[in-house]
């Protein structure tokens, strides 16, 4: 592969590198979701092989600024949502990035507890429970899929009136507002009925974030959130032991 010289430099530009730049100022300004320019009118237009091409985009795609849609094509990425994880709703978090938060119910229904949801919510197999299940958005984009389970005894009549715009709202009514729980995060790949929810491809990643809520000692809720991974980051601050987190440096 040839090199170049850069205009007023005595330095070789690589090819990819020209091919690289150039889309980037093609896009610097583009509205997120529009197309970038397609493989075949870059080889084109600089005379190097697909290879080059695609280097060039990979590149683009590694800082974000890319994405990349099976069957579709390549196109300007939207932001994604950097998410604290701490103990918040759904809707303070999207609050605290000065996006609207909003929710369409899937199914509300009162449930018998399986195992796994009747141990994390400490009471018995069988015993009733509430299953909220919700497509959770962010400036009207779906950004997760979410199933809250409350044992009926700590939320009674939880389905008799018209289902809250926040959970953690309803909670701070009840006076059960959750002050500490527990979160795990996985990552996997989305399930057809997911994808459709969600608005991605079968087989897109997924972060799968489970938690426990809890008021004090009583378990309030656990909850399975599915979020699309091109939309969202976890930010989780460290810290090395008995060292307090500051985001100052």
């Amino acid at each position: 592969m040839a090199d170049v010289m850069s205009p007023g430099r005595n330095q070789p530009v690589l090819k990819h590198v020209q091919v690289r730049e150039y889309v980037r100022s093609l896009i610097e300004d583009a509205e997120p979701g529009s197309p970038a320019p397609s493989e075949r009118e870059l080889v084109q237009r600089f005379g190097v092989a697909r290879m080059t091409v695609r280097q060039a985009l990979d590149a683009l795609v590694t800082e974000g600024l890319l994405e990349r849609v099976p069957g579709r094509g390549t196109f300007v990425s939207r932001a994604k949502i950097d998410v604290q994880l701490r103990l918040s709703s759904y809707t303070e978090e999207m609050g605290r990035r000065g996006m609207t938060a909003s929710s369409k119910t899937i199914l509300a229904r009162t449930e018998a507890a399986g195992p796994g949801v009747a141990r994390a919510l400490e009471i018995s197999e069988g015993d009733k429970v509430v299953h909220w299940q919700r497509i959770r958005f962010a400036d009207g984009t779906p950004m997760c899929v979410e199933d809250a389970y409350m044992a009926d005894s700590v939320v009674p009549d939880f389905l008799d009136a018209p289902l809250p715009d926040s959970l953690y709202v309803e909670f701070k009514r009840r006076d059960i507002l959750p002050d500490w729980g527990e979160d795990s995060v996985d990552a996997d790949l989305a399930r057809a009925d997911e994808a459709q929810l969600l608005g991605i491809e079968p087989g897109s990643p997924v972060l799968r974030i489970a938690r426990r809520a809890f008021a004090g000692n009583l378990a309030v809720e656990v909850s399975r959130s599915t979020y699309r991974a091109d939309r969202y980051t976890l930010w989780v601050p460290v810290c090395r032991p008995n060292t307090p987190v500051s985001r100052n440096r």
